[in-house]
């Protein structure tokens, strides 16, 4: 059998009412409902009592992470030559396929033309020896010789062209370009890095989750960022990605997120402080935090309910989430209970109490005042 716990303030005025209750009026003096006003009777407290609120609780859990740009690259040509116009500024922002460098187009244009010549040539070598071949005036190998050597000049002028196309580098998406790393007039390789393309809407944020909490984590859930750039604002993203192993060296899992970014605030490489929610309990019993008279043990707690007919009552109840100035209940109430916030030190269980009047009007004559804090409740009533 389970004895409920209660703070020894709660038994000390419980004593001192019982006390009180079952000594005998003085010989001459008025019982508790007779004419003298009671002296003998212990007089009715007045509490400040709050309701029992329903609202949504998120259940989340604070981790760290680092941004990362949606899409980032460097830009390098895919042929040597020499630099000659650039077609960007720093910090620009271009769209897929913009012109971004261009190298000296001369040396492959002439190659191009020379393997065009060749491939014309080939073409009427090729159509001659076929009508040849149908008069039976050439051998079947020099037919094929010379669709052979057609092919190959097919072959030759698709790779200059391709060429010539590499010596105009665009940009492969739509994003903002980074530093200049070349000049015009520049010899360049294919290693060289010309500049970066960076995409920033939407920004990623990666972070790992303890494997404990593997079972909470799915794709779809939200998160909310903090950054110390920009302390006063909250940033929200949406899970879309879930590691589909743990690491066996850190024992985490992990998970990407999307941020919008729309005014480019946020960027790659920036530490963020993110709150991963993990639930949503949309119809939560929520209590102030002062409400709870005293803590048991883990996440029990007892309350001071007041009952219909103005008596104290104490409930067990189990506490979730903490939030700012307020505790979830997630058991021991139903949710249209009043609870005791102010009071608590002058009550018993089972004593009749009168609710406090709303703040600015004066307790009723007769009616002692609720403790306000724990020095009130030092003072003797």
């Amino acid at each position: 059998m389970n004895v409920p716990h209660y703070p020894a303030g709660v038994l000390l005025a419980a004593m001192i009412w019982l006390s009180v209750g079952c000594k005998p009026n003085a010989p001459g003096a008025a019982g508790a409902g007779g004419p003298g006003g009671g002296r003998g009777a212990m007089p009715v407290m007045q509490v400040v009592v709050a309701p029992v609120v329903r609202q949504a609780v998120h259940e989340t859990l604070p981790l760290v992470g680092s941004f990362t740009a949606n899409e980032q690259v460097e830009i390098r040509a895919e042929s040597e030559g020499f630099v000659e116009t650039i077609g960007f500024t720093e910090g620009q922002e271009v769209g897929k396929g913009a012109l971004l460098v261009t190298l000296d187009e001369s040396k492959l244009q002439a190659g191009l033309e020379e393997s065009e010549s060749s491939l014309k040539l080939s073409q009427q070598t090729f159509e001659r020896a076929k009508e040849l071949l149908g008069s039976r005036l050439i051998s079947q190998q020099e037919y094929d010789q010379a669709s052979s050597q057609l092919a190959s000049d097919e072959a030759t002028v698709s790779l200059r062209r391709r060429q010539l196309r590499d010596a105009r580098v665009t940009a492969p998406f739509k994003g903002v370009v980074g530093a200049r790393q070349v000049s015009p007039g520049q010899l360049v390789s294919r290693s060289m890095t010309l500049t970066w393309l960076v995409d920033l809407d939407p920004v990623k944020v990666e972070f790992n989750v303890p494997e404990r909490f593997l079972s909470q984590v799915e794709v779809g859930q939200t998160i909310e960022v903090a950054v110390a750039a920009y302390p006063e604002r909250k940033f929200q993203g949406k899970v879309f990605f879930v590691a589909p192993f743990v690491d066996p060296v850190t024992r985490t899992v992990l998970m990407k997120a999307e941020v919008p970014n729309g005014e480019r605030k946020l960027k790659p490489g920036m530490f963020a402080n993110l709150d991963l929610t993990l639930q949503v309990r949309s119809n939560a019993a929520v209590v102030p935090e002062s409400a709870l008279s005293q803590i048991l043990d883990g996440n029990r707690a007892v309350v001071m309910v007041v009952e219909a007919d103005d008596t104290v009552a104490p409930k067990n109840v189990q506490v979730g989430m903490r939030l700012p100035g307020l505790v979830e209940i997630v058991a021991g109430l139903q949710g249209s209970e009043r609870v005791i916030v102010q009071g608590l030190q002058k009550i018993a269980p089972g004593m009749k109490v009168r609710i406090a009047p709303p703040p600015g009007q004066t307790p009723a004559p007769g009616m002692a005042p609720a403790a306000k804090s724990a020095e009130d409740a030092k003072t003797p009533a």
